[in-house]
């Protein structure tokens, strides 16, 4: 089977440069076209300094410590918590579940070791 192409004709190929939207560059009339340069004047770089205020008393590194080590353990015993219950959920679903297919031996009977 040939393989054939479809006739294209110079006029559907075209070269398109995308300039960024927030700066607006020169534009220059060549022909019937608009042409942009490329490389425009960069913008002045972005940073932080413009949101910084002037502090009157410097950090308290230990007040700071303190509430990272608490937010920690709140943090800790949250887990722990959640680890717990989970088990607990599951142990108290296999119980159910035991109950419910009629076994009557559902229950775990702890005896203490004498």
């Amino acid at each position: 089977m040939k393989s054939q192409r479809p006739i294209t004709s110079d006029d559907e190929h075209r070269v398109l440069q995308f300039r960024p939207r927030t700066t607006p560059s020169p534009v220059v009339h060549r022909g019937s076209g608009v042409v942009q340069p490329l490389h425009a004047a960069a913008p002045k770089p972005l940073d932080l300094s413009r949101y910084e205020q002037p502090r009157n008393e410097p950090d308290d590194f230990r007040h700071r410590m303190l509430a990272n080590i608490a937010a920690l353990a709140f943090t800790i015993a949250l887990t722990a918590i959640g680890i717990w219950l989970a088990v607990s959920i599951a142990d108290l679903r296999r119980t159910q579940d035991c109950v419910l297919m009629g076994r009557r031996d559902c229950v775990r009977v702890t005896t203490p070791h004498i």
